[in-house]
């Protein structure tokens, strides 16, 4: 007879197919369930990673409360780090003059709030454009963006000693506290600058430097220079 038979070669074929679907399917599930799990462990990777940046950041900008020596004349260290260049320099923009110089670099891993080295008022804050080059390179100052504080002392009247905050490779924000005025104790947060960095001091020649070069220095507590 015609066609014996087609009727179910047809229902093989939907048989087949809903096979192939159904197939399909539980391996469409099976993959899902692979990339599935593959998301859960890249999740739960980022999140293992977002908190040891969240604990790297803490870290990094930790803010300990400077225990700050009392005496007249005295000027302490603006900044945490290495003190690597103790030199004279023939001329200073804000002193008028010759002056000391002493500069300390902050690694990445040193606190980067920075402490008014003197008690007095701030002349001036001066803010320069710049590079952004390695904060390792003494001479960065000459090139790096900063900022240059002027300082009255209110201990010495007449006195003025500065401060310049330069960024380095990885810094690229220095945020000061203090403002055109006011006036700040010795020690008194004042500043600042993100990842990796670089303070200079300047100071009259008649100040008698107390530290020397490799010297590790704590912000608003060590000694640079006394009167």
């Amino acid at each position: 007879m015609k066609h014996e038979g087609e009727a179910r070669q047809a229902a093989l074929r939907i048989i087949l197919w809903t096979l192939i679907g159904v197939c399909a399917l539980g391996l469409t599930g099976l993959i899902a369930k692979f990339l599935g799990s593959i998301l859960v462990f890249l999740a739960f990777g980022l999140i293992f990673v977002w908190v040891l940046f969240a604990l790297f950041t803490l870290y990094f900008f930790r803010d300990p409360t400077a225990t700050t020596p009392a005496g007249p004349g005295l000027v302490v260290s603006p900044g945490h780090g290495k003190v690597d260049v103790v030199d004279k320099l023939t001329n200073s923009e804000l002193l008028g003059g010759p002056c000391h110089r002493i500069s300390i670099f902050l690694s990445v891993i040193n606190v980067h709030v920075q402490n008014a080295p003197i008690s007095g008022k701030v002349l001036s804050l001066v803010h320069t454009e710049g590079e952004f080059v390695s904060a390792l390179k003494a001479d960065c100052a000459d090139c790096n963006e900063n900022v240059l504080i002027g300082f009255a002392s209110s201990e010495m009247p007449g006195e003025k000693i500065g401060l310049r905050l330069i960024a380095g490779l990885i810094a690229r924000r220095i945020v000061p506290f203090i403002k055109v005025g006011d006036d700040v104790p010795r020690g008194e947060r004042i500043s600042l600058i993100q990842f990796g960095s670089r303070c200079d001091v300047y100071l009259p020649l008649n100040y008698t430097i107390k530290i020397k070069l490799g010297d590790k220095v704590v912000g608003g507590v060590t000694i640079l220079a006394a009167r």
